[in-house]
């Protein structure tokens, strides 16, 4: 999804994709942790899969829901509200977050990767996109962050 928004014909790109931008959108809405956050677990690649299983909050993957719901146009949503307040109340004084949970896919069910940089980079991003957007009255992201 990130992939069609951003460009100059960001415009044409909701437009032929609305109705699954807005599932997707009401999907991360509805998956909120109770923490404010988002997060995902080795589990959801197991062969009997049977659908959500709640996860502890990441902040990388708390940031890719949100930066998944401004694109959707839902900055004036209480729920990414929340999890801007979730991502800031666990940022370290040293400006980063700490996280011990796998993120990354990996080999399924065989093995799983955690970059170091996920969570030094997506929860400013999120951030950013957020005072961004927040600063404007338009919802949508002009150039860059």
């Amino acid at each position: 999804m990130f992939g069609e928004f951003g460009r100059p014909d960001e415009k044409a790109a909701n437009a032929k994709y609305a109705a699954n931008i807005r599932k997707a959108a009401d999907w991360l809405l509805s998956v909120q942790n109770d923490d404010g956050g988002w997060g995902e677990d080795a589990v959801s690649y197991r062969l009997d899969y049977g659908g959500l299983e709640r996860a502890p909050t990441t902040a990388s993957q708390t940031a890719w829901a949100l930066l998944g719901l401004m694109a959707a146009g839902e900055i004036a949503n209480p729920v990414v509200a929340r999890g801007v307040e979730c991502l800031m109340a666990t940022q370290s004084e040293k400006g980063t977050w700490d996280e011990q949970r796998y993120t990354a896919t990996g080999f399924p069910r065989v093995f799983y990767l955690r970059y170091h940089g996920y969570p030094r980079f997506f929860p400013l991003w999120a951030l950013a996109r957020y005072r961004n957007l927040r600063g404007t009255n338009s919802r949508a992201v002009g150039v860059g962050m």
